[in-house]
């Protein structure tokens, strides 16, 4: 099954009755110009950085048209007020990042399959038993789970139950997805949601300790903080811009040359794939090595 978060978007926007005619006319131009895009981030030559970099430029190029020439520029009070809630921008980010992470990005990939892309990633798993007696009964998992823009992980597969021979009537049988690296995508940045992905992150490296958790952020919205002081890894300013004024946000000429001026930066992105690539060489923990390294860690 294809992984297109923001294909998926731009159809559900077209299919939502309160769009008006114009709108789901401007939406299916939309998925003409995605289709010339995606076309070009699989055709794009070379491997390693020199293709990030050709990749990030035909980004800034898909997203000046959808979110300036089209939203911004000719959609209804209705797209240009919900483009947040239907996800028409973050999730172009999204698939990006799925996009990124292919064998002529990041080497030593494994050959087995990944689970890639926005996912309900795994944060917490605990036994609730209502009373003694139900410990001879299937198990009641309580499972804590949470919406991630972009995890890299694996669907793990679980049985539990008090019956060594596991027989159905008291085995509890479920899945989830293992995130060992999640990263949240956000058009805008502010202080309160800086504070929920670091309680996320935090939750999410209680189920995973060795997993990595990353904000990639166009608009900055608060002030930077050093977040070495929570468990979010980094935070990447791909635009190294603030957010404009909330009297020049609808100004069209305004967010024109806001993209005009700050880009999305390939040298930002690259960064970001340096940090996946160096989590896909590491050996996240080897005890065999402690004597040799002369500690646990």
């Amino acid at each position: 099954m294809p992984n297109t978060p923001h294909l998926d978007k731009l159809d559900a926007a077209i299919r939502n009755p309160k769009c008006e005619r114009e709108d789901v006319r401007l939406l299916e131009e939309a998925k003409e110009r995605y289709q010339t895009w995606k076309s070009a981030i699989t055709t794009a030559a070379g491997t390693g950085k020199p293709r990030v970099i050709a990749m990030v430029r035909l980004l800034n190029e898909y997203k000046d048209f959808l979110e300036v020439e089209l939203i911004a520029a000719r959609g209804s009070a209705f797209i240009k007020r919900q483009k947040g809630q239907l996800k028409l921008d973050n999730s172009v980010l999204e698939e990006f990042l799925i996009d990124l992470t292919q064998p002529t990005v990041l080497t030593g990939l494994p050959d087995f399959p990944l689970t890639v892309g926005p996912n309900t990633a795994f944060m917490s798993l605990s036994f609730a038993p209502p009373a003694l007696r139900a410990l001879n009964e299937a198990p009641v998992v309580a499972l804590k789970v949470k919406d991630q823009d972009f995890i890299i992980g694996k669907e793990i597969h679980y049985r539990f139950s008090p019956d060594p021979s596991f027989a159905a009537a008291k085995t509890t049988t479920g899945s989830l997805s293992l995130a060992v690296l999640a990263a949240e995508t956000k058009v805008n940045l502010d202080k309160t949601m800086f504070q929920e992905a670091a309680g996320t992150a935090s939750r999410l490296k209680q189920g995973c300790p060795y997993s990595q958790y990353y904000i990639l952020n166009e608009y900055l919205d608060m002030e930077a903080e050093d977040c070495r002081l929570t468990a979010i890894d980094n935070v990447f300013l791909l635009r190294h811009a603030k957010r404009l004024p909330f009297e020049r946000r609808s100004v069209l000429a305004e967010v024109r040359r806001q993209h005009e001026n700050c880009p999305i930066d390939g040298e930002v992105v690259w960064k970001f794939v340096e940090k996946i690539q160096a989590f896909i060489n590491a050996a996240w923990y080897d005890p065999a090595a402690a004597l040799q390294r002369g500690s646990f860690v």
